[in-house]
């Protein structure tokens, strides 16, 4: 069902609550990859507050649709997510990747409840979600598997690997999402090692393409609507999405793959974030 002009403005208020408690949690940790958090803040708050069949007080329930983070470098935002949820303590945010926190760089499925599975070496993810969507048709199990990728990260061949198999197994309920926000860890990915086309390629391993733009919420809604209703091939939402999007030293710069934070830029930042909330917040008023 398409957002009402009510429920848009709820989610952007959720995905600046969302930038902030990551801006927050970098600042306690001192540093963090702050530039892939925030590419992927509005997918994962419409992902988990309106689509995602997953109940923080039964995370375990094996129905539950699940996520799997393939590009698992972005813990300090999923950290956050989950705080923002109750599946973990606000105040264990201020010990995030610091000596003996249950909150590493990369989180740690033993220790964070409700995430899937522990990630962070990239490419891993694919064959993950994937096995995970081909386990809940042998067992007849109804739930949905969102995998998370990012565009730096299909450089990586085990990710086309598993693409292969994920069209020639009709994994249709296995929904691939790439955040591409153009930008790697030491550059431009088109000047690291270029992509385009890049909906061509998911295009040639079998997949149906929808390009959106990642930081529109009624527009990334109806391809997640648009996805999650496919049945005859597999679906790869790709985000047209911007690197540090929000803070505007951050944005587009590769350098905030990873970078570190005090208390000048912390204050700069939280002033951007409010300004950044402030223009989404009119945008869903005028064309919700």
């Amino acid at each position: 069902m398409a957002l009402t002009k009510t429920e848009w403005i709820e989610l952007e208020h959720k995905a600046a609550q969302l930038r902030q408690l990551t801006l927050d949690t970098c600042n306690w940790a001192g540093s963090a990859h702050m530039g892939g958090a925030l590419s992927s803040a509005d997918f994962l708050t419409l992902l988990y507050h309106k689509y995602l069949n997953f109940d923080p007080q039964h995370y375990d329930d094996p129905d539950r649709d699940r996520c799997i983070v393939s590009k698992g470098h972005i813990g300090v935002i999923l950290a956050a997510l989950y705080a923002q949820l109750g599946l973990v303590d606000k105040e264990d945010l201020k010990t995030f990747n610091l000596t003996g926190s249950s909150l590493g760089m990369h989180l740690d499925s033993n220790k964070v409840k409700g995430l899937e599975v522990s990630t962070g070496s990239l490419g891993h993810g694919s064959a993950l979600a994937l096995g995970d969507a081909l386990a809940a048709r042998v067992l007849g199990r109804p739930h949905k598997t969102w995998l998370l990728l990012g565009d730096g990260e299909c450089d990586e061949g085990s990710v086309w690997e598993a693409a292969m198999a994920t069209s020639h197994y009709k994994a249709t309920d296995l929904i691939t999402v790439v955040d591409r926000n153009h930008a790697m860890i030491d550059g431009l990915t088109e000047d690291v090692m270029a992509l385009e086309p890049f909906a061509d390629k998911w295009r040639a391993f079998g997949f149906d393409v929808l390009e959106v733009d990642g930081h529109h919420m009624k527009k990334l809604s109806q391809a997640m609507e648009q996805a999650m209703a496919a049945s005859e091939k597999p679906v790869c939402i790709i985000l047209d999405t911007v690197k540090g999007e929000g803070i505007s030293f951050m944005a587009g710069d590769y350098k905030w793959h990873y970078g570190a934070m005090d208390s000048d830029k912390y204050a700069r930042a939280t002033e951007d974030l409010k300004e950044y909330e402030a223009k989404r917040v009119q945008r869903a008023e005028q064309e919700g």
